[in-house]
């Protein structure tokens, strides 16, 4: 996805659907009157990664994407007399970022079932976003019959954990989280600290986090305070000492 991801991230090798223009909405969408049909709603500030997300569902009998949306206002109007049974959101949106997002869907309704979607892998993200009230956490590079198998699973009421979230859940109750610095960051904080690790300036980090330069040289410092560190060089190597960026 470009410049909103770390230097080590891939585009996700996800097959999508053909569409066909003879059919509502250019999706082929199997005829089963009968499916009670799990209602979607996608979030992703690339129009290309929300089509293949949605042609992947629609390609199943019993999905219906409800809406779409780029970014939190787009959301917001998008949601409006809607009834959704999954929201996939993705964490790296531009202004209010994903887990932020969720934190405020979640505090007003605590029963919506969100899915997390990112190029990031999950040590990065799913802890939080988990902790946040998300239902699960799936890496854009998963196979699309995980993303299949994940929606169900979240709409019938379970959380989805993968081996690697598990892993990861397992790595935060054991690690002395005061032996970790980063853990201190807020999540807006971390999502700068691991561009600015990757070698990105603090404008291209203010161009993909839709803020402005002086922002991110704000967040910037509070960094490099809470992490007792003094400079960008010694947040690098923290960072890959830790397994933040590769």
């Amino acid at each position: 996805m470009s410049s909103n991801l770390t230097a080590s991230a891939s585009y996700p090798q996800w097959n999508f659907p053909l569409r066909n223009p003879a059919v509502r909405g250019g999706m082929v969408r199997p005829a089963h009157s009968c499916t009670k049909m799990i209602r979607v709603f996608i979030v992703d500030d690339h129009a290309m990664m929300r089509r293949g997300i949605a042609g992947i569902l629609t390609d199943e009998s019993d999905f219906e994407v409800v809406g779409e949306a780029s970014d939190y206002s787009e959301l917001r109007a998008g949601m409006r007399g809607k009834e959704i049974d999954v929201l996939l959101l993705d964490v790296n949106l531009p202004g209010k970022n994903g887990i932020d997002i969720l934190k405020t869907l979640h505090e007003e309704n605590a029963r919506l079932k969100v899915l997390m979607l990112s190029m990031y892998p999950e040590d990065h993200y799913a802890v939080r976003a988990l902790k946040a009230g998300a239902y699960g956490y799936l890496n854009k590079a998963s196979a699309p019959e995980q993303l299949v198998v994940a929606v169900r699973q979240i709409h019938s009421g379970r959380k989805f954990i993968t081996p690697q979230i598990a892993e990861a859940l397992a790595d935060n109750l054991t690690k002395d989280s005061e032996e970790l610095p980063h853990t201190k960051l807020s999540d807006r904080e971390f999502q700068t600290l691991c561009l600015m690790a990757s070698g990105k300036r603090l404008a291209d980090i203010a161009e993909t986090l839709a803020l402005s330069p002086k922002t991110v040289s704000v967040y910037r410092a509070r960094i490099l305070e809470k992490m007792g560190l003094e400079n960008n060089a010694e947040l690098t190597h923290y960072a890959l000492k830790h397994g933040l960026v590769d």
